[in-house]
């Protein structure tokens, strides 16, 4: 019995797209899985499946996707390609020009025109920030070559005279514990402590007429601007009220003076000495015409000794 026709479903499916999901039902096969395997949108793959051709672009994407499809599922694909031109022949009878199409990529690339385009825009783009940074001819700005430099021989200059220093840092560093106190001429204090060995202070510049009390003058070394200067005092007396500005100091002797004993003369040279100077001659002593008579000498007189006799004894006769 063969029933009423619409009752049963058709063995035989007369479209392709029946075909193919028939195909893809008997393995099983989601049709997100022939997406994945063929790479075609999955809104693509409903539609042929629903025979609905109307939103693909051109035959000839209709023809490659249905290729994709077919040997996706093990389909032949070369006959389903043939009655898909047939079928679809209405569809597209104004789009009878076909274009060149790989059926293993449907993704169709952008033209190659816009490329060439994006790659011209691109250089462009490249240009136009290379002349905006490098140069100022959008800025407003003209580049002027810089103009050689002029190199003036110098012309010789007298080499001026050494002035003699005016002024300077006196700075008194103790060689070993000392006490000390350094004030002004109106008798302000401005410094007073017991130094430690290392120790240094600077004296001021503007005080007027700074001067020390000391103890030991062999335990501070004294400078000026860096170079050493003569000893305040002899080592082991006290000194009081000397000045120690730079023009006193320098007053006592230049800095870096050494106070050692003038050199003394070889014997030798001595001996030479004394024998080129001439001996004195001695000058003769006036003696007096009428010297004057000598006052009289007092001798002194021997002592006088008094002798006394003993007392006579008197002898009593008939006793």
């Amino acid at each position: 019995m063969d029933g009423e026709p619409g009752e049963t479903p058709s063995l035989f499916p007369e479209k392709v797209g029946e075909k193919l999901r028939d195909a893809r039902l008997a393995q099983g096969l989601e049709l997100s899985d022939i997406a994945a395997r063929t790479r075609v949108p999955l809104r693509h793959l409903q539609a042929i499946e629903a025979s609905d051709y109307s939103g693909l672009p051109s035959p000839t994407y209709a023809i490659g996707f249905v290729k994709a499809y077919a040997r996706a599922v093990d389909a032949d694909e070369v006959a389903l390609a043939r009655e898909l031109r047939e079928e679809t022949s209405d569809t597209f009878a104004a789009r009878e020009i076909y274009e060149s199409y790989d059926p293993t990529d449907p993704v169709r690339e952008p033209p190659g025109g816009i490329v060439w385009a994006g790659a011209a825009i691109a250089l462009l783009l490249v240009g136009a920030l290379a002349l905006w940074y490098g140069t100022d001819l959008f800025r407003g700005g003209v580049s002027v070559a810089p103009e050689p430099a002029v190199t003036a021989t110098p012309s010789p200059t007298p080499t001026p005279s050494p002035t003699p220093l005016i002024g300077g840092q006196v700075t008194l560093i103790a060689t070993q514990p000392v006490w000390l106190r350094i004030y002004d001429a109106t008798g302000a204090r401005l410094f007073e402590k017991e130094m430690a060995a290392g120790e240094r202070y600077d004296v001021p510049r503007d005080a007027n007429n700074p001067m020390i009390n000391l103890g030991r003058p062999e335990a501070i070394q004294v400078t000026i601007n860096g170079s050493n200067v003569a000893p305040l005092g002899a080592a082991g007396r006290a000194i009081k009220d000397v000045p120690v500005s730079a023009a006193a100091l320098r007053a006592r002797g230049a800095p870096g003076a050494s106070s050692a004993p003038p050199p003394q003369p070889t014997p030798a040279a001595a001996s030479a000495r004394r024998a080129a100077t001439p001996a004195p001659t001695p000058t003769p002593r006036a003696r007096p015409t009428n010297p004057a008579p000598l006052p009289p000498v007092a001798l002194p007189s021997p002592p006088v000794r008094i002798v006394t006799p003993p007392p006579q004894t008197t002898a009593t006769p008939g006793t």
